[in-house]
């Protein structure tokens, strides 16, 4: 009998999970009936605008994160659509209860409810890749969360996003707001962050994207130079965008123009850091980073000086397969310069690195300074 009434218990516990699972699942009929359709009317709107006024209540109040995926996806997989109607409406709807979402969450306790919620909240408008409902990631931009922030930023630089705004050819203004409000961040940004923020402005067809490209870069070399930098193989990415940027003299374009010689230098030095951080490193840095170091050296030297050369070298690979800090220096200073002797580099492109304390002109990187004692 005993056994019997604690099935019927766990029987009971079981449908109650169940009617509940069930009562607070959104109903799919009726917008997946509106989707089939050819024309809409105001009928149908109010299905679309419930729909999503029920979804993303649900986002917003589910704890389990694989809920919360399900969730997600229900909302993401009714929004691709021809229909122009139905496209318009969801948009509308979306940007109408993602808004009143974050207005819920911000009600949620404990404060690690709220921020998750906050966080699925700007997931859902990653996938939805849909450039108006941008004003709703932009206060998010400078949350001290770095993962807020992470997301916020990649609502606004996905590549859905970018080729949006590179469409709009009648107006640059979304393009220059987002490019203006990135670039308060990167001096306090995370090097993932980061990432993002450079590929937007590598990407996007406006002059503010180069000078976003270029400040990240600036802030890479100065976390270089005072030996803070983490997550190296980020340098990869960034050392290929910027030298995507770069344009041989057959290409036809401007190679020694003033916007393509700041790049080209910032490539360089960027470049020269990564290689002095691993020769005078040695002795501070872990097998991990070292790892990372030499990935960096070897893949860009591959992917990237061998175009901008014009011929295929290994010196890198062969000097870390011999474990040659002689070598790898050596190749440093031919590629890059060395005292008075410019690198090839340079010589190439048509660029130098600034000027010294003196006023002279650099014909080599900025030296690394050495690594602080501990």
């Amino acid at each position: 009998m005993k056994v019997k009434w604690a099935f019927f218990a766990v029987l009971v516990a079981f449908l109650v999970l169940a009617m509940n699972s069930a009562s607070v699942a959104v109903d799919t009929g009726p917008v997946d009936a509106v989707l089939k359709k050819t024309v809409l009317d105001s009928g149908d709107f109010k299905v679309i605008d419930d729909f999503l006024a029920e979804a993303v209540v649900e986002l917003v109040r589910e704890r389990n994160f694989t809920s919360i995926a399900r969730r997600r996806t229900v909302i993401l997989s009714r929004k691709k659509t021809t229909q122009a109607q139905y496209a318009q409406q969801f948009s509308q709807s979306a940007h109408k209860h993602i808004q009143a979402g974050f207005a819920q969450a911000q009600a949620l306790r404990p404060e690690e409810r709220k921020t998750n919620a906050i966080i699925n909240l700007l997931i859902l408008i990653d996938g939805m890749e849909d450039l108006s409902l941008r004003d709703l990631a932009i206060p998010m931009l400078k949350d001290e969360n770095m993962v807020v922030r992470y997301w916020a930023v990649h609502c606004l630089t996905n590549p859905a996003i970018v080729q949006q705004l590179n469409a709009a050819a009648s107006s640059s203004e979304p393009a220059t707001a987002i490019a203006d409000q990135l670039k308060g961040l990167i001096e306090t940004s995370s090097p993932e962050i980061l990432g993002h923020i450079a590929r937007f402005g590598a990407s996007v067809k406006i002059p503010q994207g180069e000078a976003l490209l270029l400040q990240v870069a600036d802030v890479r070399i100065k976390s270089y130079a005072d030996w803070t930098v983490k997550h190296e193989l980020l340098d990869i990415a960034l050392l290929k965008l910027l030298e995507s940027k770069i344009p041989l003299a057959s290409s036809g374009s401007a190679a020694t123009s003033p916007g393509r010689a700041a790049i080209a230098r910032r490539f360089a030095q960027l470049y020269s850091y990564a290689i002095q951080r691993l020769l005078k490193g040695q002795a501070v840095l872990n097998n991990t980073q070292k790892g990372h170091l030499a990935s960096v050296l070897v893949e860009i030297e591959e992917k990237c000086v061998n175009r901008l050369l014009g011929a295929q070298q290994m010196t890198f690979r062969r000097a870390l397969e011999r474990n040659s800090v002689t070598a790898i220096s050596d190749e440093h200073n031919r590629l890059l310069g060395s005292g008075a002797t410019p690198g090839q580099l340079p010589s190439r492109l048509g660029f130098n690195y600034g000027t010294n304390s003196a006023g002279s002109t650099r014909t080599a990187p900025v030296p690394l300074p050495d690594p602080p004692t501990r």
